[in-house]
């Protein structure tokens, strides 16, 4: 049996693969937006490794893997080349976003004025994936300006810095951390 390496070396030259085999840059708006998707991935893992609170770390997990489904969908450029087995984003992952949002702010006051972030490590871990996510979402939007991107991806990502905006301040809750409000001063 061949052994398999991590290493192709045929990104040596600055191009990278989509999942048609079709070389491309690799600062190309396409790579950016699933590089970043996979960075933000990467940062969700963090949160749910340094999290105690189980009901987080289901979520997060369920997360990660809607984040692998987009990047894929991301690395695809046209429907011919989409695997049979991979099932695009649907507005019923924006929608269990929203449900947990909705069931996370039920215990939250009303906030009133912006957010410093910090206090602790994880709630600064969670407002660097939102700002993650954020940047993410401009990148799918800009990709989306030069051609037609599903609008549940859209939707999921945005719904999702949403998400870890209020796992954040949850976390500041559970964890007895005032949150540092800013009004302008």
């Amino acid at each position: 049996m061949e052994e398999i390496k991590i290493y192709t070396k045929t990104g040596d030259n600055g191009t990278t693969s989509l999942f048609s085999g079709k070389r491309i840059p690799k600062y190309d708006i396409r790579i950016k937006a699933y590089g970043s998707v996979d960075e933000l991935n990467a940062w969700l893992g963090l949160i749910r490794d340094s999290s105690d609170f189980d009901y987080a770390k289901s979520t997060l997990v369920k997360i990660q893997k809607q984040l692998m489904v987009v990047a894929s969908q991301l690395a695809i450029e046209s429907q011919e080349d989409f695997p049979e087995n991979l099932v695009p984003i649907q507005r019923d992952e924006v929608r269990f976003l929203e449900q947990e949002i909705d069931l996370l702010t039920k215990r939250l006051l009303p906030l009133k004025n912006f957010v410093i972030p910090g206090g602790h490590i994880l709630v600064s871990y969670t407002h660097l994936a939102r700002s993650v996510c954020r940047r993410t979402e401009r990148y799918i939007t800009e990709l989306n300006h030069q051609e037609s991107i599903s609008p549940s991806i859209i939707a999921y990502v945005n719904r999702l810095s949403d998400y870890l905006f209020t796992l954040s301040r949850i976390f500041a809750l559970d964890l007895d951390i005032k949150e540092i409000k800013w009004s302008g001063n």
